[in-house]
């Protein structure tokens, strides 16, 4: 089986664009769809559907994937125990608009020719991510395990940084002029997060949000992308959402959208970051570094009883 087409398989898989997956792989569109197609020829089976945002796994697609991937990361690590240097460091994030994408580029631009793969993973069960940082499909992985206990023997969590949150809304929002916001400010308000996951990290975090500071999180709907939650909020008056406050959202002028952050306390989304028990990819080092020299957050902050008092652990990349 041709390990190029299963690679660009997994990138397009990954990043969700054929084009994409062009680019990063250094060849034409017109190259990967043809690995793609001659894939699917040798396995009789659709791999992928065509959407208006690109392209989404079939189920076949979506067995197929795990599979194709360890062998994509065998071929690597073959290819590494015979070439000098060592290969990119890879780690997922959730998205790469996420924060903590925008971080990961923070610390790359600090350290001009490091070698960083970003991917995403796009799982929700952040146990299938820990599973992939165990597997060594990727050197580590922003994901939070909410229960201790459901972590593999060989793979540790650290925490990474706090994301505080801030409430989106629309020039016709009733709280669209406020320049901060607390808590008790937004009860009653309808706060909109479509298609939470269930068993996602983020659940449970918006399940005792909500509990804490008796909010109405309404997660009707499926989520059809960043750009329509965008739309939606331009157009309502009494519609928001909450975003992380190094998140990026792009949005047309006339949406005229306002980020109002939250305070008193801040509510803050712990990120956390997976890494392997031993044996870490050296690259993983410095990063951790960058984390743990973030600043803090001010004041009085919440977070979900299943976070742990941040904390950085150097050592943790370096046994």
């Amino acid at each position: 089986m041709d390990t190029e087409a299963l690679r660009s398989f997994v990138r397009a898989a990954e990043l969700g664009r054929i084009s994409h997956a062009a680019d990063e792989l250094g060849v034409t569109q017109q190259a990967v769809s043809k690995r793609i197609a001659a894939l699917e020829r040798e396995l009789e089976v659709r791999l992928f559907t065509r959407t208006a945002r690109g392209v989404e796994l079939t189920l076949d697609g979506q067995a197929f994937l795990p599979h194709a991937r360890s062998v994509v990361v065998a071929a690597e690590r073959a290819v590494t125990a015979v070439r000098p240097g060592s290969r990119a460091l890879r780690i997922d994030v959730l998205g790469l608009r996420s924060a903590q994408a925008v971080v990961l580029h923070e610390y790359w631009r600090s350290r001009p020719g490091t070698g960083l793969d970003v991917v995403t993973l796009r799982v929700d069960d952040p146990r299938v991510a820990a599973a992939a940082v165990a597997a060594g499909d990727v050197d580590a992985s922003f994901r939070t395990v909410t229960s201790p206990d459901a972590l593999p023997d060989d793979v540790r969590m650290i925490h990474a940084f706090d994301s505080p949150l801030e409430l989106l809304v629309g020039p016709r929002h009733p709280l669209a002029s406020a320049s901060s916001l607390t808590p008790p400010q937004l009860r009653k308000h309808r706060i909109w997060v479509p298609g939470i996951a269930p068993r996602s990290e983020w659940s449970e975090f918006y399940d005792q949000l909500a509990d804490a500071f008796d909010l109405r999180v309404d997660a009707a709907g499926p989520h059809f992308g960043d750009e329509v939650l965008l739309d939606t909020l331009a157009d309502s008056a009494d519609v928001a959402t909450l975003v992380g406050a190094r998140d990026r959202y792009i949005w047309p002028a006339g949406h005229d959208l306002r980020r109002i952050p939250v305070v008193d306390p801040v509510l803050a989304y712990p990120l956390s970051l997976l890494v392997p028990g031993t044996n870490p990819h050296p690259g993983l080092r410095g990063v951790i570094a960058h984390l743990g020299s973030l600043p803090k957050l001010p004041g009085t902050v919440w977070r979900p009883s299943w976070a742990t008092a941040p904390r950085h652990d150097g050592d943790s990349a370096g046994h």
